[in-house]
């Protein structure tokens, strides 16, 4: 009789299992959108003032904050050889570095509010992490601008509430004020990368459209590395004041993709993307997503094998460290834009998105080919000037 139940009982499981799966399938936007959209009436926020971004209190990275997570490097990191990328005369030296400002993807996972805290203990910890593992490829070449911001929440991209609208713009207003302050104390004709992944990337992509298109910032900018958003080709580039970055020896140009596995399900993407407008006002639906493989360099669609990555970073089990292992996997751009990496690499299998999207490890994936390629396009920038 013991035996009898405990199999009814397994037999039960398995039934709960196949429903759950079955239900995820058919309705893992609702589900979503009930585990992370805020239910909560949106705060209406104060712009911060125009000092607030003095106080080193406001930024995860500035040069005059010691040891930011952006120093970090992998533990079993030894640098390219640079005079196989870079031409010596035109390499970078300690006098000649270039400041990279670089705004954090969404890490406030709660659904107690539309905007995140600006100092939140809870999203510290994630901050540290993307900071470590994403502004680290641009350490090399200048020191890290990394604000603090009052992000909108992960789940004000789960759904096309009117608040989810303000959450974001509330968000962009804090960036751009960041923006400003870095733009202040770099100096007037100081070159500069811009670099963000995520919601970060949607606040620099506003940015390039709202503040610096027209202006002669565009022509301080070695290279916009604007990762993991969809950005049109045709509803949201021609509105941008730098191209999409056509060759690897491009400077002045966006470096954009979204990495997904094989079999790619981008509905978490389309859904919302099909349904909005770009900045050129036109519709974004049936539109490609700007994809500039970062193996390649180029965004001219040419597939690149796994033996053409220098090394992406493999995190340990804990999750506090990492190492460098190349050759890990190729990339392609596919018609629809998205940036496809073959089969599922077994060491990412944490924290994948539903629809086989690699979208938490953008950088992690590449992060090799990314360092040397902003040592690249900025060589270039130099040798235009």
């Amino acid at each position: 009789m013991a035996a009898r139940i405990f199999l009814y009982l397994i037999a039960i499981v398995i039934v709960l299992v196949l429903l759950a799966g079955i239900a995820w399938t058919l309705f893992q936007d609702e589900l979503l959108e009930m585990a992370l959209v805020p239910g909560e009436t949106i705060e209406m926020l104060e712009e911060v003032e125009d000092s607030a971004y003095a106080n080193r209190a406001m930024w995860l990275a500035r040069p005059d904050i010691e040891n930011p997570p952006s120093d970090w490097l992998p533990d079993n990191y030894v640098d390219y050889d640079a005079d196989e990328i870079v031409p010596e005369e035109n390499a970078n030296d300690e006098g000649d570095r270039i400041p990279v400002f670089y705004v954090l993807p969404t890490t406030y996972l709660d659904r107690d509010r539309w905007n995140a805290p600006l100092r939140s203990p809870a999203a510290l910890e994630r901050q540290q992490l993307f900071a470590a593992s994403q502004a680290s490829v641009f350490n090399e070449i200048g020191d890290i601008w990394a604000p603090l911001y009052r992000q909108a929440v992960v789940g004000a991209f789960l759904t096309n509430h009117r608040n989810a609208e303000v959450a974001l713009r509330f968000a962009y207003q804090d960036v751009d004020a960041a923006f400003d302050y870095f733009l202040s104390e770099i100096g007037a004709d100081q070159p500069f990368v811009i670099a963000g992944h995520s919601q970060g990337s949607l606040h620099l992509t506003t940015l390039l459209h709202e503040r610096i298109a027209g202006t002669p910032l565009a022509n301080r900018i070695a290279a916009a590395y604007v990762i993991g958003w969809p950005i049109s080709v045709e509803a949201d580039l021609p509105a941008l004041p730098l191209p999409a970055c056509e060759d690897a020896n491009a400077s002045r140009c966006i470096v954009a993709f979204q990495s997904f596995a094989e079999p790619a399900d981008p509905n978490q993407i389309t859904r919302i993307y099909d349904e909005s407008t770009g900045y050129t006002g036109a519709p974004r639906r049936d539109t490609a997503m700007l994809c500039v493989n970062p193996l390649s360099g180029s965004a001219d669609g040419e597939a690149a094998a796994a033996d053409a990555n220098l090394g992406a970073i493999v995190p340990n089990d804990e999750m506090n460290d990492a190492s460098l292992a190349p050759g890990l996997v190729p990339a392609r751009c596919d018609e629809q834009g998205l940036l496809l990496v073959g089969q599922p690499p077994e060491q990412f299998g944490r924290y994948v998105l539903p629809g086989n999207n690699f979208h938490v490890f953008d950088f992690l994936l590449f992060w090799s080919n990314l360092r040397a390629d902003v040592e690249r396009r900025v060589a270039a920038y130099r040798a235009a000037r």
